[in-house]
């Protein structure tokens, strides 16, 4: 049972450091398409963003119920 805790937990971080790898990238491409007044970059920063909050949300949320499962 220790496996599966210990493992369980170094996914939430591994799920939890894509989803804030994801969103940095996004705030770079929205501050980007400000700086060259580009809209398709400004709506793609828009969605890396809010996409990798929602990566981090899943995994702080619903990776943990994974323990309950075993």
């Amino acid at each position: 049972m220790a496996f599966i805790t210990s493992s369980i937990s170094t996914l939430q971080t591994v799920v939890t450091a894509i989803g804030g790898g994801l969103a940095v990238w996004g705030v770079i491409n929205l501050l980007e398409g400000y700086g060259n007044d580009n809209p398709g970059a400004k709506s793609q920063g828009v969605k890396q963003l809010m996409a990798g909050g929602g990566v981090i949300i899943i995994a702080t949320q619903v990776i943990p119920l994974l323990a309950t499962l075993f």
